[in-house]
């Protein structure tokens, strides 16, 4: 199956929010995600959330960010679009085709938390396989030291505190069924192979 990478998203027209471009083709990162489950991914979920944000916010202004932190505070509905959009938004930085080894502040933090690479793996992986239905898993900094936790739906967690995101894996059976069926611990063991440690880095708060 073919697919146009670019050309869907530079045709279409959006008022307010507006999609961020898909940074790598559809196949790029094969055959951990197939590329029929990022076109849809991209194409279906992802600009799906940001249309209906802004059938619910016409004419808003507001920083995504900002909306997103205050969103529990929101109606459902612009709750779980606004997430959606946002958690969509930085997922598609947060891995790449490009391979890139742990390094830096990051191995060190991940390190000096977990024990070694190994450790945090283990635990992300375990974590993700608690979270009950559609939700995502995150590698958090909060306070100086790094989390690993779950949100329900599309909530992020700069919704409910001062923290910074550095590294999430969308649960939700659109990321993943196609290739994986219900196999959800495979699914997060492929995604650690495409993680984008250069933007993990660069999340880092000193």
């Amino acid at each position: 199956m073919k697919y146009n990478t670019f050309t869907e998203i530079l045709l279409e027209k959006y008022n307010g929010y507006k999609p961020v471009k898909l940074p790598y083709s559809y196949n790029s990162l094969e055959p951990y995600i197939d590329e029929e489950t990022m076109y849809l991914h991209y194409n279906k979920h992802y600009k799906g959330y940001i249309s209906k944000l802004n059938d619910l916010l016409p004419n808003n202004n507001t920083d995504l960010v900002q909306l997103v932190k205050k969103a529990y505070k929101k109606k459902d509905d612009v709750r779980n679009n606004a997430g959606g959009a946002y958690n969509h938004q930085i997922f598609w930085s947060m891995i790449s085709p490009e391979k890139t080894s742990i390094s830096g502040n990051i191995k060190e933090k991940i390190e000096n938390k977990f024990g070694d690479f190994n450790g945090f793996k283990k635990g992300f992986q375990e974590k993700a396989l608690t979270e009950f239905g559609s939700g995502w898993i995150w590698l958090i900094q909060k306070n100086n030291k790094l989390e690993i936790t779950t949100t329900d739906n599309q909530d992020n967690p700069i919704m409910f505190g001062d923290v910074k995101v550095l590294l999430g894996s969308d649960l939700w059976e659109h990321a993943y069924y196609k290739k994986y069926g219900p196999d959800r611990a495979k699914y997060v063991n492929n995604f650690l192979k495409v993680v984008n440690w250069d933007y993990c880095n660069m999340q880092l708060l000193d």
